[in-house]
């Protein structure tokens, strides 16, 4: 399972029985959120590549896909192949039923082979890139991009599926479903690797077209006298929450491109030559103007939901403790930056109701797929339990900066050095 509730802590009979992100969300005020892996890890296809002779591994299922597609299947290990079509960054999603849960629209080699037969759209073993693989069922995961014909928008729409915004998905989703966090990670995973090949038609050396290599794990210049290797790139980034030296304060940012009343932690990019401990300190002072001195590691998080140009992020997550107070806000990165009380945030978390946004963002899904258009604005569903707004929010549990600050709030973050008063951690932050 992708997700799964700490097994060291008391707490985790307790976090099983609970079935809405809402629900988790007012235990949160007794302990964070505790998961085994962020939303967009614990890809279940993903997790071990098979060995090369495996009839699994990449090149091989490549072979017996080529073979399938044009009809030499007598001598074939009987492989169940299965794909997701994408259109611009977008998966195929379907919503049936009256429970507004979506899952991924995945199409058989027969039905995909006959769905794009008259669009122009290459099905062609080249065309499609590996996802994974389930040995127990014989079964090998496949993408494919489907951009260049709008036709297909209709025909899917006649079987209740349609192309869907990941971040939509990724709000959609209740993450104490490991069904569902299964789908987001896969998605993540294949829109990641499509956006990349976009991004990667030519080589950077020479020039020259690329050609996929490996089903679709990296590609090669086709130019034989550079021949180079690509791989896919990851851009990391670093994400940190900013703790004042008492512990007791925060420093959150808004960026303009925020909804309303929402708040973070401070990211950027690291840059060539520094490590990630100095990326968090120059982003924090180039940022607020405020000096950091010790760092603390709490996780990492894969964000494929970036621009197409960025589709590989890697959010790495770290505490960090302030040696000065007074913020200077860059402007040109930021709209505001304020350091904030403990309790101010708590009842951030706790009025924030991520289980309207997540129902609505799943209803939303629903009609999509139904074929109706009109447009949700979810950034008003984040209203306090009363019906008022809050005064002010943070991302949901889908998001490390949730749980960066969560873990904060409720269990106090890792011992400083420099201030032994500071709370200890709990042990089970290292499962997540």
């Amino acid at each position: 399972m992708p997700l799964l509730l700490s097994s060291t802590t008391t707490t985790a009979s307790l976090f099983l029985k609970l079935t809405s992100p809402l629900s988790l969300l007012r235990f949160s005020t007794m302990s964070s959120i505790n998961l085994q892996s962020h939303a967009f890890a614990g890809n279940p296809i993903k997790a071990k590549t098979p060995k090369s002779n495996d009839p699994f591994s990449p090149n091989s299922a490549l072979e017996a896909l080529k073979s399938h597609l044009l009809g030499n299947t007598h001598d074939v290990i009987a492989l169940n192949f299965k794909v997701l079509p994408f259109r611009k960054g977008r998966p195929l999603a379907g919503s049936q039923g009256s429970s507004p849960n979506w899952h991924l629209g995945w199409l058989s080699l027969g039905d995909c082979k006959g769905l794009l037969a008259d669009s122009s759209v290459r099905f062609e073993g080249d065309s499609l890139v590996y996802l994974g693989s389930k040995s127990e069922e014989d079964s090998v995961y496949w993408a494919i991009d489907v951009s260049e014909d709008d036709k297909l928008v209709d025909e899917l729409g006649k079987k209740y599926f349609s192309f869907v915004e990941l971040r939509t998905l990724m709000v959609a989703t209740d993450w104490s479903d490991s069904r569902a966090m299964a789908d987001l990670a896969v998605a993540g995973h294949a829109r990641a690797l499509l956006e990349w090949h976009g991004t990667s038609r030519f080589c950077g050396q020479c020039g020259s077209k690329t050609i996929p290599r490996e089903a679709g794990k990296r590609v090669q210049c086709s130019n034989e006298l550079c021949k180079k290797r690509i791989y896919p790139r990851v851009d990391p980034v670093v994400i940190m929450l900013v703790i004042d030296k008492e512990n007791d304060r925060a420093l959150l940012s808004r960026q303009s491109r925020f909804v309303p009343r929402m708040w973070s932690c401070l990211a950027g990019f690291f840059k060539p030559g520094e490590s990630l401990e100095e990326a968090v300190r120059r982003e924090t002072w180039e940022e607020t103007g405020i000096e950091v001195g010790e760092v603390v590691y709490h996780s990492s998080q894969p964000w494929p939901v970036g621009p197409s140009s960025m589709p590989c992020q890697l959010m790495v997550g770290f505490f960090a403790y302030a040696k000065s107070l007074e913020i200077t806000v860059d402007k040109d990165e930021l709209e505001d930056a304020q350091w904030h009380s403990r309790e101010d945030v708590k009842r951030a978390l706790t009025f924030a109701e991520y289980e309207k946004a997540q129902k609505t963002a799943a209803a939303k899904v629903e009609q999509i797929c139904k074929g109706v258009t009109q447009s949700q604005n979810l950034s008003s569903d984040f209203n306090t339990e009363s019906g008022e707004l809050a005064s002010m929010f943070i991302p949901g549990p889908f998001a490390i900066a949730h749980h960066l600050i969560s873990t904060w709030v409720f269990q106090g973050a890792p011992v400083s050095s420099s201030n032994s008063a500071l709370k200890e951690p709990n042990s089970s932050l290292s499962n997540l």
